[in-house]
């Protein structure tokens, strides 16, 4: 008969080597930020369901009502998407009468977007989608802002950092060294 260990959720398996703990799935912040990120994204879903919008829609017309007409770029740079990703959103939110698109005549390079009569109508609506989460998610208004402040930090730390090694990657690249 074999004796059952258990490990409590401060246990650690040590790599191979022995020298190098790798810390469990449940001790992973990006565990944590994924498993967040999913979450909320599926509390929203009930409330922009009878608005016609997805999440990455909602996220889109919320950047839109802040600053339109909008460049592509600068949408993606706001939201964190790269064009490949955006514009087959944009199309299909442009499809469902929420926006327009079109070519700046000032330089045919650059895409304008700006929310429809439609889209804008959707904007008073938006505040009982607001108001609905605050009363889901499980902490204290305090609590949401400090979470907040840091997930921003934490985010503009992350994209500093991924600029660097997109950076030092070109500059190998360049050198010849990769």
């Amino acid at each position: 008969m074999t004796g059952k260990t258990t490990n409590s959720a401060s246990d650690v398996p040590a790599e191979t080597a022995g020298t190098v703990r790798v810390p469990r799935l449940d001790q992973q912040l990006c565990f944590a930020l994924y498993s967040a990120s999913g979450l909320m994204t599926k509390l929203y879903r009930p409330l922009l369901d009878p608005l016609g919008l997805t999440y990455p829609q909602y996220l889109v017309m919320l950047a839109l009502w802040e600053h339109a007409p909008s460049t592509v770029g600068t949408l993606g740079e706001a939201l964190g998407l790269d064009s490949a990703t955006l514009t087959p959103l944009l199309k299909r939110m442009e499809a469902g009468g929420l926006l327009t698109r079109r070519r700046d005549a000032a330089d045919e390079r650059r895409v304008l977007v700006e929310p429809t009569a439609k889209g804008q109508a959707l904007r008073a609506r938006i505040k009982d989608v607001s108001l609905a989460l605050a009363c889901s998610v499980p902490l204290q208004p305090g609590e949401a802002k400090a979470l907040h402040a840091t997930l921003t930090q934490l985010v503009a730390g992350l994209r500093d950092a991924v600029t660097e090694d997109a950076s030092a990657d070109a500059e190998a690249l360049v050198s010849g060294s990769r």
